[in-house]
């Protein structure tokens, strides 16, 4: 277990700050799956069944046991207590994407989630290799569910408004409804990985007054983007 001090620290590290505000502010709310607690209760991005989870084997599958610096985090849990924060925290956000998902392939036979993000401008002990490029703009991509024209022109017209990007550095691939997962072709995904100094106080977790404007253009970036994706209509996870 760790102290109050020691928990601030590892949200401050931990927390994907901001990316609601960044990507999902003023969408209707019937698109927005945003997850309500730190993914030091339980990650939803990792798989639920570690054997399938790669970040288990450093103590960051879906339960964290172990920090950003590879510390203990908490003791180990019971399958009861595993059990309990599962069925309280995990299955229901993935439901609720999954029904989103769902519902908007009904009503257009298409659908897209991006997968909102931030990360911190310098690598942290727990990410398996600090030499990664760290872009200002990390683009997400899966190479069943993401179309390289969307990352194409997502780069590319985040790049004209002086962004550096890059495709899955220093993070991978993109949340997509396990229902969906390398099954349905109609299901897009983009993930989103913000570089925190470029809106953040990456030591006190404060927003600049740069985080309006850079919401803006990440916006305008993406719906540029999906344009040239015709008659796709998006949903949010974040």
């Amino acid at each position: 277990m760790v102290d109050d001090e020691r928990l601030g620290l590892e949200l401050i590290r931990m927390a994907d700050h901001y990316s609601f505000d960044l990507l999902a502010r003023g969408l209707p709310s019937h698109q927005v799956v945003r997850f309500p607690v730190s993914r030091l209760v339980v990650d939803v991005e990792r798989f639920e069944n570690d054997e399938d989870e790669p970040m288990a084997a450093r103590g960051m599958g879906v339960i964290y046991q172990r920090s950003h610096d590879l510390q203990p985090l908490r003791r180990a849990l019971t399958y009861e207590e595993r059990e309990a924060l599962l069925a309280r925290w995990y299955r229901p956000h993935h439901e609720a994407l999954t029904n989103v998902v769902d519902a908007i392939l009904t009503l257009h036979g298409r659908a897209v989630v991006i997968d909102a993000h931030s990360y911190p401008s310098q690598p942290l002990p727990y990410e398996t290799d600090a030499r990664a490029a760290r872009p200002q703009i990390c683009i997400g991509a899966d190479t069943f569910h993401t179309p390289p024209a969307l990352t194409a022109a997502l780069s590319a017209e985040i790049q004209r408004h002086g962004y550096s990007t890059a495709i899955n550095t220093p993070f991978a691939g993109t949340i997509i409804p396990m229902k969906h997962y390398r099954r349905d072709p109609r299901v897009i995904g983009v993930m989103i990985e913000v570089r925190r100094d470029l809106y953040l106080d990456e030591i006190t977790g404060t927003p600049t007054s740069a985080l309006e404007g850079l919401s803006d253009t990440l916006r305008s970036c993406l719906v540029i983007a999906f344009a040239k994706l015709e008659g796709v209509e998006g949903g949010v996870s974040s």
